[in-house]
């Protein structure tokens, strides 16, 4: 959510911010601005509701010099999405300018305070405290304003200052949101994400919690808030920028779901010694003892991700004989947790960024139990903060709705669960067997994908409605859960997931001609009598029922009024190819409704604030 993007160098400051938040357009926001040190005027700010593209339209029609400056995307936490309310901020004396991301949860207190000073607000936000409080300390030092300014705020930032009394530096600070600075020769760049800056350097130095980054075209310096300085090596990012354009397809997310059998692949390339039967994952080895011997796993993650670990529990529970526990994270430090030495918490984090994961981080390490990570961005903030893990290799994801992390978040789940079988109670031939199935799964998500134009058929029937139901049992109730939150994500469509059985005990009574319902069910499902149970109770009530099926189950034919065949694969690993025909049907019903897939409204891909 949110982005940043900082910029002194010796180019045109404006193009290269336009072109950063174009790259950072992805994450979601409802409202884009630029802050330019203009060489003649002082600070020229510029700022609207609406998109990036509707700002650099009428960016072009102002003739400014600048070569450097701070751009910003908002989504709305504080203040509609308003021109008023969109970032950056001046100060009332116009010679300081802020960008910031995350949540000030003192700025009530902080705001009455300043209006007693004589300060104006322009806004409704809590950010705009930020630039009044440096402008109120400053009596000449630039770092040392923003650091008294720092010192009094209670909550998150990221946040990027500029100031007309100093043309020539930039100061970044970190507080829970990530910051990252990009060195370049005569030119240096500051974001809150490294696809902002990339097309320029690919040297970084990310910030820590409490530092601060002062910034001149020539040097990045950083330096705790207590004004010590910090040596940290820079850093080489490897990010191709083909994987972060939409390359040929019409969106993001249809490139994403495309890329499965390649990021599948990926997540497990390496990690798979067939002949002995065994998983080698070397971001656990220095820490394997120690998960061998815990008590219990409890499994942490925010949406996508804690459907990701739901599946994760079944598979844990059956292959390792291990007690698991899921916990979204933005209640597991709320709630007391009871933990010790013999838990390891496993936070699972597509951005590695959630500020919701990280605080149940913190919480583990607090009471003395192990954590560990599993994510996708090299370097983020989980990645660092944790014991051990293991990054899942899917590449950026662009689209706001994710999907390839999610199978792969399901194959290093999966990795684990034979990690840990094997010490227990998996034989050698049995480990075997599931690591050759995750082999082959790439071709078979190929074989699914290549049948897409028979589920934009389906969408076609059903674009109109305004309920769904999903239902799966076992390994496939999450699997209901995630493509209920696809289609409500991208389409708007209220949708919801449950375990078949439960539709006994209540949403039944949403059944009628007009309600479609969405059964995952294989036949290597023990529970298959059970589905086509209930598959019958929903025909009984005029309900359309749409299975995601075996290939060969002619039986789902005959009950069904549309059948997506899935091939077949041991049940454990089941959701990995059942997800995917759920994530086309609602990539197709979004557009065909006319939605903004990439950029659902009110969404934010990486969710930095509680």
């Amino acid at each position: 959510m949110c982005g940043i993007i900082g910029y002194i160098g010796n180019k045109d400051a404006a193009a290269v911010l336009m072109q950063g938040l174009k790259r950072m357009e992805y994450r979601g926001y409802d409202s884009a601005g630029v802050a330019l040190i203009d060489n003649n005027n002082g600070i020229f700010l510029h700022k609207q509701p609406g998109k990036i593209a509707e700002l650099k339209n009428s960016l072009k029609y102002n003739t400014v010099s600048s070569n450097a400056g701070v751009g910003h995307t908002r989504w709305a936490t504080h203040g509609e999405p308003s021109e008023k309310n969109a970032h950056p901020f001046v100060g009332c004396k116009g010679t300081f300018a802020i960008a910031h991301n995350g949540i000030i949860e003192n700025y009530k207190a902080l705001r009455k305070n300043l209006k007693k000073k004589g300060c104006v607000f322009s806004s409704n936000t809590d950010s705009e405290v930020i630039v009044h409080l440096i402008e109120s300390y400053y009596d000449g030092d630039f770092g040392k304003a923003v650091r008294r300014a720092l010192s009094e705020l209670w909550g998150a930032y990221g946040i990027v200052v500029v100031s007309s009394l100093h043309p020539d530096t930039l100061i970044a600070a970190r507080n829970g949101s990530p910051m990252i600075a990009g060195l370049g020769k005569d030119e240096n760049f500051v974001a809150s994400d490294v696809a902002a800056f990339i097309r320029y350097t690919r040297d970084i130095m990310p910030l820590q919690d409490n530092e601060m980054a002062i910034i001149s075209r020539d040097e990045v310096q950083t330096k705790t808030l207590e004004d010590t300085v910090v040596s940290r090596p820079i850093e080489t990012v490897d990010i191709d920028l083909k994987k972060i354009e939409k390359g040929g397809f019409n969106h993001f997310m249809l490139k994403e779901i495309n890329e499965q059998p390649n990021t599948i692949r990926d997540s497990f390339r390496g990690r798979i010694l067939l002949g002995e039967g065994l998983p080698k994952l070397g971001g656990l080895q220095h820490i394997a003892k120690r998960l061998i011997k815990a008590r219990r796993l409890i499994l942490t993650a925010c949406g996508t991700s804690w459907h990701a670990a739901l599946v994760g529990e079944y598979l844990i529970e059956e292959l390792a004989l291990v007690p698991v526990e899921v916990e979204y994270a933005s209640e597991f430090r709320y709630r007391k947790p009871i933990l010790d030495n013999r838990d390891v918490v496993i936070a699972i984090s597509q951005s590695g960024e959630t500020a919701d994961t990280l605080a149940a981080i913190k919480e583990t390490k607090k009471q003395g139990a192990m954590a560990l990570g599993i994510c996708n961005v090299v370097g983020s903030s989980i990645a660092r903060e944790t014991d051990g893990g293991i990054y899942i290799h899917a590449g950026p994801e662009i689209g706001v709705a994710s999907t390839k992390a999610f199978t792969s978040q399901v194959v290093v789940l999966s990795l684990i669960a034979v990690f840990l079988g094997s010490e227990y109670c998996l034989t050698k031939s049995e480990a075997k067997k599931i690591l050759k199935a995750l082999t082959e799964l790439p071709d078979k998500v190929k074989n699914i994908l290549d049948k897409a134009s028979f589920v934009k058929k389906i969408a076609e029937e059903f674009n109109t409605c305004q309920n769904f139901l999903y239902l799966g049992r076992g390994y496939n109730f999450p699997v209901a859960l995630e493509g209920a939150l696809k289609l409500k994500e991208i389409s708007y469509i209220h949708a919801e997931g449950y375990p078949a059985a439960e539709m006994k005990h209540g949403p039944i009574a949403l059944i009628d001609e007009s309600m479609p319902v969405v059964f995952i069910a294989p036949k290597n499902d023990i529970t298959y009598p059970k589905i086509l149970s209930n598959i019958e109770e929903v025909k009984a009530r005029k309900g359309k029922v749409i299975v995601v099926a075996t290939e060969g189950d002619e039986q789902m034919r005959e009950i069904a009024d549309s059948v997506i065949y899935i091939p077949e694969t041991l049940h454990c690993l089941t959701p990995i190819l059942a997800v995917i025909p759920l994530q086309l049907l609602a990539y197709y019903i979004a557009v065909q409704r006319g939605c903004d897939v990439d950029q659902p409204r009110n969404l934010a891909k990486s969710v930095t604030v509680e």
